[in-house]
């Protein structure tokens, strides 16, 4: 379900690619169901695709990885979590624009 700037993140992968990423990363908690978690998905894919190489996106299927949803008490989808030297700093729940999503890169790409 990740496109061409977005990593597919697994229980497996998750450390690898989003806890020890030298980059902040945007974590997408979607599933297939998820109409919302549907519709951000070419966002998420323009925000990766504008700061390559500055930020990573990754998106983790809540059901299919139920470990790293439970490890961060994923209730509600889509959750986007925001993690920057391994730790989560900052968390969006709900379908948000385009703009909403690069205000909050920007903001911890200067931070």
């Amino acid at each position: 379900m990740a496109g061409k700037h977005v990593v597919t993140v697994t229980d497996a992968t998750f450390k690898d690619l989003i806890v020890n990423s030298d980059v902040p990363a945007l974590l997408d908690f979607w599933a297939t169901w998820c109409g919302p978690c549907m519709a951000i998905g070419p966002t998420l894919e323009a925000v990766a695709e504008k700061y390559a190489g500055k930020i990573r996106v990754g998106k983790i299927n809540v059901d299919e990885n139920r470990s790293v949803a439970g490890q961060h008490s994923i209730t509600s989808i889509p959750t986007i979590l925001v993690f920057k030297g391994g730790k989560v700093v900052d968390s969006i729940v709900g379908a948000r624009p385009k703009a909403y999503f690069e205000e909050v890169v920007e903001r911890h790409l200067k931070s």
